[in-house]
C-alpha cells in the first residue's frame, strides 16, 4: 500500500466510494467558507484515491507522514449520516502531553465532527490554539462535535 501524501495541509482521506453524490456534497461542504463575519475554512489536502477504500484508522495512521498529528476521514458514516460527521483522528506520542517526542508508541484518538464545523477543529488543532480535549468535551452525547 502506498503512503499517504505529505502536505502542509491536513489530509482529508476518502475511504468510502459507495456514493458519488454524497462525496460531492461532503466535499462542497468542507471547501465552502463558513458563513459569518470571518469566513473560516479548513486547510485540507483532499485524498480521493480508491486504493485507500475501506482502510481502518490504524492502517491510515500507519500510512500517514510521521509529522501528521491530525487526519480527517470521509468514511461510510460521514457519507451516510445527516451532517456528514467526518472522523477526526488525532495522533500523538504516548507521552506528548509531558513534553516527550513522538518516538513513543502513538496514541490515536477519534472524534466525529460534522462537516459544517470541521474548520473549527482543523484550524485550532493545526496551530495548537486549542487542545483536542476541548473538542472532545464539547461533543454531544452521541460523540459528535457540532460546534461550541
Amino acid at each position: 500500500m502506498k503512503r499517504l501524501p505529505q502536505s502542509d495541509n491536513t489530509l482529508l482521506i476518502r475511504t468510502d466510494f459507495s456514493d458519488e453524490a454524497a462525496w460531492r456534497a461532503l466535499r462542497t461542504s468542507v471547501t465552502t467558507p463558513a458563513e459569518g463575519e470571518d469566513p473560516y475554512l479548513a486547510c485540507l489536502h483532499i485524498v480521493d484515491d480508491a486504493s485507500y477504500s475501506g482502510l481502518t484508522t490504524e492502517q491510515l495512521v500507519a500510512l500517514a507522514p510521521d509529522e501528521d498529528d491530525l487526519l480527517i476521514v470521509a468514511d461510510g458514516v460521514a457519507m451516510a449520516e445527516a451532517g456528514m460527521p467526518l472522523l477526526a483522528v488525532h495522533v500523538r506520542g504516548e507521552d506528548e502531553e509531558d513534553g516527550e517526542d513522538r518516538d513513543a508508541r502513538p496514541r490515536v484518538e477519534e472524534l466525529r465532527v460534522v462537516a459544517e464545523v470541521l474548520w473549527s477543529v482543523e484550524n485550532n488543532i493545526s496551530v495548537a490554539n486549542m487542545d483536542w480535549e476541548e473538542f472532545v468535551d464539547a461533543a454531544e452525547e452521541d460523540g459528535v462535535f457540532r460546534g461550541f
